[in-house]
């Protein structure tokens, strides 16, 4: 990526030299380009909200960044492509979206989730440190830009526009009116589950903002619970994936014996399934663990993986992420245990399961979603 600081080599995390897919856009180039074209450069107190890859605090790095981002691959991400640059350590701050914000900033960059509910949560958060001279700029793809994310940066901040598009991607330019009291935050949001649904019928569940299906049940998570496997006796299981943590929380509920260890990327969905966990006194014993799939758990240490494995990668469509879980999933089950995965039938995981398992059978299926099993042979 070359900039007005210099040119940058950028990757993401993990390294696949077969991705095509670059750590960075058209949207962090447009933002970079018009920070080096205002009369004055980034000063202060600079924070960079939801800096996918760690393109934008790479470029950035000498001015002292305190970045924000819910993704523990992003954030190895930008770990990786800082020490590339020769950029110290230390000398960008790494926050996570569960970590207390700047109590001052001057110079707020926000690249546009694609949820609008985790912008609105940092919005929300971070509007206390604004002050009458921080300047406010977002960024993001056309598509990704809509007028309920105008609308929210004028709600909680101030009088929002935006710029001209250029290479498909758009500025937000958002001026912080003083004095102005943000609207309550409404994150965690809690409800109840439906009956029907196995062991967590009735039980709470607890979303963070950008947590997948915030205020329901999703379809394809419920057809999930109706047909867990029978984890009465068994050990250790693995909610992979595991969002606000649903489906671990079932198997809990189900066999309080058994260690149940919740993994997710996202700081947000690690937080939302301990809240849930613990929100349901459940008896039993949890590990909550932030990271990159099963890295770090021993081989052949766990006698069932659940898995609704995602298919997107912030805007991208990729199947990346699941052949990396069915892999990582094979290495931890001991022999003879056994990966659940639920999914949309068009997404064939039935043919990535033979591959990686040698063998892949329906547990259930119906006209949208399928369960599948691989064991360990």
């Amino acid at each position: 990526m070359t900039t007005p600081w210099g040119a940058f080599e950028l990757s993401r995390f993990p390294e696949d030299p077969r991705d095509r897919l670059r750590a960075w856009d058209a949207a962090d180039a447009y933002l970079l380009r018009h920070l080096a074209a205002r009369e004055t450069g980034p000063a202060g107190e600079v924070v960079v909200a939801g800096d996918r890859w760690g393109a934008l605090v790479t470029a950035l790095a000498q001015f002292g960044p305190t970045q924000i981002t819910d993704s523990f691959l992003g954030q190895e991400a930008t770990r990786a492509n800082l020490a590339r640059a020769g950029v110290q350590p230390g000398t960008v701050r790494l926050l996570t979206t569960q970590d207390p914000p700047p109590e001052r900033i001057d110079l707020l960059l926000v690249r546009v989730p694609k949820s609008l509910a985790l912008l609105e949560d940092l919005l929300l958060r971070l509007a206390p440190a604004l002050h009458e001279g921080t300047v406010v700029i977002g960024t993001g793809m056309v598509k990704e830009i809509h007028t309920s994310t105008l609308t929210l940066f004028e709600r909680i901040l101030g009088p929002t526009r935006t710029s001209l598009a250029e290479q498909k991607a758009r500025l937000i330019h958002c001026t912080p009116e003083p004095g102005r009291v943000p609207p309550a935050n409404p994150w965690p949001y809690r409800y109840a589950l439906p009956d029907g649904v196995g062991p967590a019928s009735g039980h709470t569940v607890v979303n963070h903002a950008g947590v997948f299906c915030a205020d329901r049940l999703d379809i394809g998570t419920r057809f999930f619970l109706t047909h867990l496997p029978d984890v009465r006796g068994l050990r250790r299981v693995v909610d992979l994936g595991c969002g606000n943590g649903v489906v671990g929380t079932s198997v809990a509920l189900a066999n309080p014996d058994a260690e149940v260890l919740f993994v997710d990327e996202s700081y947000q969905a690690v937080a939302s399934a301990e809240a849930t966990y613990k929100a349901n006194g459940v008896p039993g014993h949890a590990e909550f663990r932030v990271g990159d799939g099963v890295a770090g758990v021993a081989s052949g240490s766990v006698d069932v993986v659940l898995n609704n494995p995602p298919f997107h990668a912030h805007a991208a469509t990729t199947d990346a992420t699941a052949w990396r879980m069915f892999t990582g999933a094979r290495r931890v089950l001991r022999p003879g245990g056994a990966l659940y995965v639920v999914g949309n039938r068009h997404l064939g995981y039935h043919a990535k399961l033979k591959r990686v398992f040698g063998n892949s059978a329906v547990v259930a299926s119906d006209p949208k979603f399928v369960v599948l099993r691989a064991v360990r042979r």
